[in-house]
């Protein structure tokens, strides 16, 4: 068995003369032979470079829910202003992120309708890339939704423990009502009993502070009746928007399907041109050799008449 044999002195020695054949001088000769050494750093796509910029701002985003998981659901180490400060940066992320992933959208879309990939043999490789494209927008949604679902999850449990604060203090503020309505019925009787000590100015006064207080407590249970209600459709939105999120990933998931579909029917609309292409050169070549086989019979006949 024959060795193998490096041919690499000899490929420079045919590139050497090929550049003095061309009338390259020394420098540019020398320029040529130190690229089979040293490479040029590989120049990624402005789509690349966005591609990466985005799926980096949702790896900071998913560090930024795990530093501050414990902060956002222990009511005791942040105060409500704090994880205000904490939900609103993370929505803030979401957002840009998902500005991001549309850009990138949009910038497939034009290349989709400037290059005209459909229907065309030469745009193969078009068509490729921007499939790979497609799939690549496609990772940073899931990436996105699943960082977004962590999140929810995360709100849902601070609401939800709002709300388990919220029904015991509206229990003790119905209890504390019934108390001092029984304090104000005795006080009255009370009152009733011994007329000659107190004077009609101080009974007057008891009675506007017990319709004060009154007031007070149902104004006050109104409130805590709004912030329950409030409280419960923010759990509310946060599961809807769970679920809505959900929903459109499906929707892209059925698209990238729909894409891939799409690219399969190109390719069979051009097996089916180039297989028509052929039918119709088969067809001109069969009436060509019928043309000539009657005219060849025909001159048979005629000759075998003139010779008998």
């Amino acid at each position: 068995m024959s060795r193998a044999r490096d041919r690499t002195e000899d490929f420079k020695d045919a590139v050497r003369h090929t550049c003095h054949s061309l009338g390259y001088d020394e420098a540019k000769l020398a320029s040529v032979m130190a690229s089979f050494i040293i490479h040029k750093p590989w120049q990624r796509s402005p789509f690349s470079k966005a591609a990466l910029k985005t799926l980096e701002s949702i790896g900071e985003l998913e560090q930024f829910l795990l530093k501050h998981r414990k902060d956002y659901t222990d009511l005791h180490r942040t105060t409500e202003q704090e994880r205000d400060s904490i939900e609103h940066e993370v929505s803030s992320f979401i957002k840009t992120c998902q500005e991001q992933i549309d850009v990138l959208k949009n910038s497939i879309n034009e290349e989709e309708s400037s290059k005209g990939w459909l229907g065309t043999a030469s745009a193969k490789s078009n068509a490729d890339t921007i499939a790979h494209k497609h799939g690549v927008v496609l990772i940073l949604s899931e990436r996105l939704h699943s960082v977004s679902a962590q999140f929810d999850q995360l709100r849902a449990v601070r609401f939800q423990d709002a709300i388990n604060r919220a029904i015991p203090r509206r229990k003790l503020n119905r209890v504390t009502k019934k108390e001092s309505a029984e304090t104000t019925n005795l006080g009255d009787m009370e009152l009733k009993e011994p007329d000659q000590l107190h004077s009609e100015p101080l009974r007057v006064q008891q009675q506007l502070l017990d319709d004060e207080t009154r007031a007070l407590q149902v104004e006050l249970t109104s409130l805590l009746d709004t912030v329950q209600e409030t409280e419960t459709r923010m759990v509310e939105m946060s599961a809807l928007n769970h679920l809505v999120s959900t929903h459109v990933l499906q929707q892209a998931q059925q698209i990238e399907h729909l894409y891939v579909q799409a690219v399969e029917a190109t390719m069979n609309v051009e097996l089916g041109n180039k297989e028509l292409s052929q039918a119709i050169q088969r067809n001109n070549s069969s009436r060509t050799f019928l043309l000539l086989f009657l005219f060849v019979l025909t001159f048979s006949v005629l000759f075998l008449d003139w010779y008998s």
